[in-house]
């Protein structure tokens, strides 16, 4: 069940909370009475512009949609218990819901499982820095602190009016023909903050350093200058939002001083993009020239990156632009950001869908790629990725490259430049994909890695499908020999 797209219940009870009938709340939102009717059923999924739309009609705030929040709740234990941990311990679907119906019980699951997955991940790593160097040093950190401050970014839908609100007063004092240099002067009138360039031979340890004490910005010479520009007002943003970013931590459910920290990081990020890429000045330029990521980047002076994840705050009530998912990935596979804004389900504990065009980006590097991509439950999804390079020293410092992947549901892609001449309504054409391998129920797909945990593991010695996980049909009855006088005269009536 992906998360947020399967509220049928809790809209059926706000719907009759205010006396609405199926057909009246249909007209508010713009679809037919039997589209929410199916909705109301679970037999489709509420889009994300379809939620903030009702929330808007309805007189709610987004939160009162998050039903106990025990549909994440039921999709997080089915992927803890998709792990092959408990393949002798299969649980039924039915199980699961009585899990997430008692929040403190399956809150607790989780976190057992997600140290466990710590736990077993540090060890792993412990081995092989002792296998390979011997040591101790550089061991990953534990990635909860990075769950949580994603959960927070998921829980407001990446979309912070507070911050929107303070970049719009920043920006007001800065030349829009040059934003560098107005934030350097914006530093230096308002904090007595000096901007300097660092030489690439004085430190090659930071891009960015700030000495509150010596009130000194030291921005690294080998940032290129959209990225100087970024962490600029990735500073501005950290001196002027402060109490703006501590009301969002406030309110946040962060549990450790590393989640927090991280958290401010992802808050100062967020001001600066609102920034540089100014709310109402960057949708209408996004509208009108329909999401084209590349001149974008090149009309605000910022990166690929930084537009696509700008793309995913475009939430404002009456001002929303399309709805977006983002994830980046490396070359390993490794997701190091993601957010859904369409309702998409992203795997937290184990591998994503190899099929996803985030991957086979790095097919043919620095070209967009598009995919129509459809899961297992039926929701599609048209999909936009292309490989990033970041490099942060000279000749001896390799380069980094990873795949960033922005998607949005097929019904709003005919607003993408990038869905020009595609067929979006041939479904026969799209990508089948899936959170991930034990999660999805797919056993034709010839790149299945693991079988899903809805099915148990049958092999036969002597027959090989498409993949290793996929039933085979019976074969037929073989052929009835042919007599020797017959086979004489079909080779004669063949001469």
């Amino acid at each position: 069940m992906e998360r947020g797209t399967r509220l049928g219940a809790r809209v059926r009870s706000l719907r009759r909370q205010r006396g609405l009938t199926q057909a009246e709340l249909a007209e508010k939102l713009g679809i037919s009475a039997s589209y929410m009717n199916l909705i109301e059923h679970d037999q489709r999924p509420l889009t994300a512009t379809l939620l903030l739309k009702a929330a808007q009609t309805l007189g709610i705030e987004l939160d009162a949609f998050r039903e106990d929040d025990e549909v994440q709740r039921a999709a997080d234990l089915q992927e803890v218990f998709g792990d092959p941990l408990f393949d002798e311990h299969p649980l039924m679907t039915s199980d699961l819901r009585d899990l997430a119906s008692s929040p403190a019980l399956a809150n607790a699951i989780t976190a057992l499982y997600r140290a466990y997955r710590e736990s077993v991940d540090s060890t792993r790593a412990l081995a092989g820095r002792l296998y390979d160097e011997g040591e101790f040093a550089g061991l990953d950190p534990a990635s909860l602190p990075s769950e949580e401050v994603s959960d927070v970014l998921q829980t407001n839908m990446n979309y912070f009016p507070e911050l929107e609100a303070e970049a719009e007063r920043v920006g007001t004092s800065l030349h829009p023909g040059d934003v560098f240099r107005s934030m350097v002067a914006y530093l230096r009138e308002r904090y007595g903050v000096d901007v300097v360039m660092i030489p690439a031979e004085s430190d090659r340890s930071a891009v960015r350093r700030y000495d509150p004490i010596a009130r000194k910005l030291s921005i690294s010479e080998m940032l290129i200058p959209s990225s100087r520009t970024f962490q600029t007002a990735y500073q501005v943003g950290n001196l002027e939002a402060r109490a703006a970013i501590d009301g969002i931590i406030s309110r946040s459910r962060l549990t450790t001083p590393e989640s927090i920290a991280l958290c401010r990081v992802a808050l100062a990020n967020y001001f600066a993009s609102a920034l540089l890429m100014p709310y109402r000045a960057f949708l209408r330029a996004a509208e009108a020239l329909r999401y084209d990521v590349e001149l974008l980047e090149s009309r605000f002076g910022t990166s690929f990156e930084q537009v696509c994840h700008r793309l995913t705050t475009l939430r404002r009530p009456g001002e929303m632009g399309v709805s977006f998912h983002f994830v980046r990935v490396d070359i390993a596979g490794n997701v190091s950001k993601r957010f859904s804004g369409t309702g998409i389900r992203f795997s937290r504990f184990s591998g994503s869908c190899p099929r996803w065009d985030v991957f086979s980006a790095f097919l043919t590097p620095e070209k967009i790629t598009t995919q129509i991509s459809k899961m297992p439950d039926g929701p599609a999804y048209f999909c936009v990725a292309r490989t990033v390079r970041k490099s942060y020293g000279g000749y001896h410092s390799p380069s980094t490259l990873m795949a960033v992947g922005i998607g949005c549901d097929l019904a709003e892609a005919r607003r993408l430049v990038y869905a020009d001449g595609i067929d979006l309504g041939n479904l026969d054409a799209a990508i089948p994909i899936g959170t991930s391998c034990r999660l999805c129920e797919r056993l034709d797909c010839e790149q299945r890695a693991f079988p899903p945990i809805t099915y148990r593991l049958s092999i036969d010695e002597n027959v090989r499908g498409i993949s290793f996980y996929a039933p085979v049909a019976a074969a037929g009855p073989p052929p009835a020999p042919v007599a020797p006088s017959t086979a004489k005269r079909k080779r004669k009536a063949t001469r």
